[in-house]
């Protein structure tokens, strides 16, 4: 099983949606998929309570609410044994032993940022924390930066531009400021979830952090139909060029 945490520590920078988009795009891709919410906001299980039982479920674990009398936490912490992808949506301010926590047994670890000074500064104060008294970096966890709301015409974008540039962690995408997500949100979807036009830049965004985390992962069959895919493409640009 692969242990997906979405975290950081500013709030409001979009890791609940980060969450839905992401288990619901493995989800529709076939893989048995979990997804916790540790959040107290509840962001994440308001959304799957939303989920039309139509498309591709996903068992959801409301992880910050207490066990019920007479229940112990780990049984209301289980997940099915055919789980094969968990997805965590992690509340903010964590610090410490509470972030350590959060992080134990992650594969790998999203970090959603915005496009904004003060998110900058925040995020770069929890990177320190990650990788200095954490030393997440040493550990077998891989951290890629996911961001938020971007309208890349504008100073702030460029001084996020700036901040990135600085730092020896990929950035798998660069997820724009629109409604599609509102919209999908409040259906209990995944943005890629309508094949329509006006998706089609967010759900290749979707393709681009899935193929990282799986091509990490040594998922052959995610390998073998990038692979086909680049293949195909290069035959059809040598038949244009013909």
């Amino acid at each position: 099983m692969i242990r997906i945490v979405v975290i950081n520590t500013k709030g409001g920078c979009g890791k609940s949606t980060i969450s839905t988009n992401l288990a619901s795009f493995y989800a529709t891709k076939g893989f048995h998929t979990a997804l916790y919410d540790y959040d107290e906001q509840g962001s994440s299980m308001r959304w799957l309570d939303a989920r039309p039982t139509s498309v591709a479920s996903i068992y959801g674990v409301t992880a910050h609410r207490t066990a019920a009398k007479g229940v112990t936490r780990s049984w209301h912490m289980r997940i099915p044994a055919d789980i094969s992808r968990m997805v965590i949506d992690t509340p903010p301010g964590l610090k410490g032993p509470d972030l350590a926590e959060q992080l134990k047994g992650a594969d790998y670890i999203l970090i959603p940022v915005l496009p904004a000074w003060l998110d900058i500064c925040a995020t770069g104060d929890f990177l320190r924390e990650l990788i200095v008294n954490l030393k997440v970096q040493k550990g077998k966890a891989r951290i890629a930066i996911i961001t938020n709301k971007v309208r890349k015409n504008t100073n702030a974008f460029k001084d996020l531009e700036c901040f990135l540039k600085k730092l020896n962690i990929p950035v798998l995408a660069q997820l724009r400021d629109t409604q599609n997500y509102n919209r999908f949100t409040k259906l209990g979807l995944g943005v890629h979830e309508l094949k329509h036009q006006a998706t089609v830049v967010d759900r290749n965004h979707w393709q681009s952090i899935f193929n990282w985390i799986e091509i990490n992962a040594k998922n052959t069959s995610i390998l073998n139909n990038i692979k086909n895919d680049y293949t195909s493409s290069n035959k059809q640009s040598l038949s244009n060029v013909s």
